[in-house]
């Protein structure tokens, strides 16, 4: 491959791009006898960009042509996505020609000796020319797509590209998109829409999730019964953890030949898709259909509920690898790339340990317990072994996510690790290729901005677009002679909370583009805020062509510090671009008559804070956060027992910052939560504090194994050493499940003087006999301390 160095004046030209062109193009007037020019600030950025500045622009208007090569199939094809992409921008129609007749042209040219990266692409605009050159047809795409991102998105007369050498090619292989239609059934259409986008940003793979508990999804002609039955769920749950369902009948299911139209969209636009078909679990949808696959026999039905099931495809039943053998052969049919996606996670293996015949399959192979790899993990490899093997007789190679690790590696497995990036290195140090794409910063079924109660309802936690970009596939700790095996990323789309195409969209983008910058540029140091400037810019042509996409990093960002000395919350308000803010911070709706943010802002008392950014004269969506100060608010706090590293968050100031929490918010950073431990928190109230009152919510979820403290005891001290007892009692023992739900704790007592409160909630001994996981420790889920 041949290298281009990131100069210093390349690294110049990106900023000034960023802050002229896309000034001209988002003031340019909507009337079409206007003129705009091209902006090559685009995701992702390219290589090299180095402009010809004492060279005239190229006019692109209605005289424009683009010539193919006659009787060639792809390059007629080529021609015809920019023409189609020109007029959906702009409104211009461009003729195609076979005939080059000289000036005022588009051209494509392919020659396999330009470089070795077959996605590699050359290219060059002066006034009279637009030319790409590439490898293959991969690249000529890749390099259509770059002038379709730098068209502005209004009706106009013509576009003046300045006159510009770019040199491109991506640094991974792998740059990847999932889409999960098991749990939600999206149509053929959408699936083709969704492929169109992953193309704007130079993605190439598209791994569909087919099957899983909740759905089978890809018709099999010798197994009717997995569309027939398995394809039909009699109802979905609602909600988290909630045993409540809809009561509404859910199905659907691609034919065979729509894969294959969707396989052949795929291909014209240069994305290989892998299937996914899970085993040996996520597989009750089978089961429902051909119950005799199961260690229990049944009956089963169709998950009706989210998470994991213990039953699994029986490992010592050799029908199971009959049928797979059959399922595999008409997959692989459908689907030329060179991998097959065969899950291998989250199998539990209580089935098999109690199933006859698994036990007679451990016996005949001489499986015997190990420490490290338990006779369950033992069988699961032997399972994924024997996958492997049918797969590679049909010519084709298997992906697996990071679970087919335990109990042996299968010998040519490519590994997808999800559940961090420790399962990669491992198999990276063993020769196996890997694809990253861990759950922290590339599952997009996670929240988007902190302001939960503003976004869509969704699996929890908070991955926002700076934490996607901030992603690097080539973990630090890989020795460089093993980063070879790294082929790339992808970011996944699991589908429980997505009921609708848009909420698919909104989850998706613009995170996505994040991800596609890094597989694509690799840009060693990232710059944030230009790329959320770029961001911006494409947003715009997402808009256009009817793509829902999140607009949170374009908005106000706050960032809070807290002087507990002082008890004082300093927000610091900011834009990608210092767009100008206007605030309030009595709850009324700002306005750009209201106070201009020009430095942090200082609070000491309750306050809800309003502000909206302006920019291009519109103004932007509200941003607002509520504080609500008490006598413990900003104070020193101090906590015996450290919160588990998953609910850590902002740590201890987390109860004492004024910000309460939601249901919704418990794992996006607004509640601590404390696993078998108990909540110590010590807070420094000052002087001889006058006290009567204390209270704090908890979260419970029980299904979740987040229940209730033991018990709740104040505490208060002159010095902050000696602690005398005001206050105690017991909380409820569950003996059931109850909903996901909040309950708030107040403990009132006699006025008391105090500098210090002590506040203890007491762990239980661990999740009661009545429980799935009995035994295993408990999280206390709490937050705000509201001393009055």
């Amino acid at each position: 491959m041949t290298h281009f160095p990131i100069l210093k004046r390349i690294i110049t030209l990106r900023l000034f791009l960023i802050t002229v062109f896309s000034i001209s193009l988002l003031s340019a007037c909507t009337n079409e006898n206007q003129s705009a020019k091209a902006d090559y600030s685009i995701i992702p950025l390219p290589q090299q960009v180095v402009l010809q500045s004492d060279k005239e622009p190229f006019i692109l208007d209605k005289s424009t042509k683009i010539l193919y090569l006659e009787n060639d199939n792809e390059s007629y094809q080529l021609a015809t996505f920019l023409a189609a992409y020109v007029k959906e921008c702009v409104g211009i129609e461009l003729q195609l020609t076979t005939k080059d007749e000289g000036e005022n042209i588009i051209k494509f040219q392919i020659d396999d000796a330009i470089d070795k990266n077959p996605d590699y692409y050359n290219l060059s605009i002066t006034n009279n020319h637009i030319i790409i050159q590439a490898t293959s047809g991969a690249g000529i795409f890749y390099g259509i797509q770059t002038l379709r991102k730098s068209l502005p998105v209004e009706n106009i007369n013509n576009v003046s590209f300045p006159a510009v050498v770019i040199k491109d090619y991506p640094k991974f292989s792998h740059r990847g998109v999932s889409l999960d239609v098991s749990r939600h059934f999206y149509s053929a259409d959408f699936i083709k829409k969704y492929i169109d986008v992953l193309a704007l940003f130079n993605m190439n793979v598209f791994h569909w999730h087919l099957t899983d508990d909740q759905g089978w999804r890809i018709e099999i002609k010798k197994y009717p019964n997995l569309t027939k039955i398995g394809s039909q769920r009699s109802e979905t749950a609602i909600d988290r953890h909630s045993e409540e369902y809809d009561g509404k009948p859910y199905g659907g299911f691609y034919t065979q030949e729509e894969i294959k139209e969707v396989v052949e969209y795929a291909r014209q636009r240069f994305i290989t898709v892998i299937p996914e078909i899970d085993v040996p679990g996520h597989t009750l949808a089978v089961l429902a259909s051909y119950p005799e696959l199961g260690c229990t026999g049944g009956p089963y039905q169709v998950g009706r509920d989210w998470g994991i099931y213990e039953d699994v495809l029986c490992a010592g039943n050799d029908s199971v690898f009959t049928f797979l053998d059959d399922v595999f052969t008409e997959v692989v049919a459908l689907f030329p790339a060179k991998y097959i996606h065969i899950g291998g996670d989250e199998c539990l293996k209580n089935r098999w340990m109690a199933c006859p015949k698994c036990q007679e399959r451990i016996k005949s192979l001489g499986i015997k317990v190990k420490k490290a790899a338990p006779v369950g993990e033992q069988l699961q490899s032997y399972f994924i072994h024997r996958v492997e093997e049918m797969i590679n007789k049909k010519g084709r190679s298997i992906i697996g996510w990071d679970e087919i690790l335990e109990g042996g590696i299968a010998p040519n497995a490519t590994i997808m690790s999800w559940r961090g990036t420790d399962g990669g290195i491992y198999a990276a140090n063993r020769d196996h290729d890997v694809i990253m794409t861990p759950e922290s910063h590339l599952y997009l079924d996670y929240y988007q901005s902190p302001d939960v109660d503003n976004e869509p309802y969704t699996f929890g936690w908070l991955t926002d677009l700076e934490k996607v970009y901030s992603f690097d596939p080539i973990p630090a700790e890989l020795e460089k002679d093993q980063q070879k095996h790294i082929l790339g990323g992808q970011v996944n789309v699991w589908a429980e909370y997505l009921p609708t195409s848009k909420n698919v969209e909104y989850m998706l983008l613009p995170r996505m583009a994040a991800l596609s910058e890094t597989l694509w540029s690799y840009p060693q140091e990232k710059d944030y805020n230009n790329f959320v400037a770029r961001m911006y810019r494409q947003s715009l042509l997402l808009d256009k062509l009817g793509y829902e996409n999140c607009k949170q990093a374009y908005g106000v960002q706050a960032k809070y510090d807290y002087n507990t000395e002082m008890s004082e919350i300093k927000i610091t308000l900011s834009t990608f671009d210092n767009a100008p803010i206007y605030y309030t911070l009595d709850g009324t709706a700002p306005t750009e008559k209201s106070l201009k943010y020009s430095e942090p802002i200082i609070i000491s008392k309750s306050s809800e804070l309003k502000s909206l950014v302006v920019r291009n004269g519109k103004q932007d969506n509200t941003y607002s956060k509520e504080f609500s100060f008490n006598k413990a608010t900003a104070r020193p706090i101090e906590l015996k027992n450290q919160p588990d590293k998953k609910y850590t968050f902002n740590g201890a100031v987390t109860l004492v910052d004024g910000q309460r929490g939601y249901k919704n918010s418990y794992r996006t950073g607004s509640w601590l939560g404390f696993l078998g431990e108990d909540m110590v928190a010590t807070i420094k109230l000052g002087d001889q504090v006058p006290i009567s009152s204390v209270k704090l919510n908890q979260f419970v979820n029980s299904r979740g194994g987040l229940f209730f403290a033991k018990s709740i005891k104040i505490e208060m001290s002159d010095d902050g050493k000696t602690f005398r007892e005001v206050s105690s009692k017991t909380q409820p023992i569950l003996n059931e499940h109850i909903k996901p739900q909040i309950f708030e704790v107040k403990e009132t007592f006699d006025t008391v003087k105090a500098n210090y409160i002590r506040v203890t909630l007491e762990a239980i001994d661990g999740l009661p006999s009545w429980h799935e996981k009995a035994g295993a420790m408990a999280y206390i889920m709490v937050d705000e301390i509201v001393v009055e």
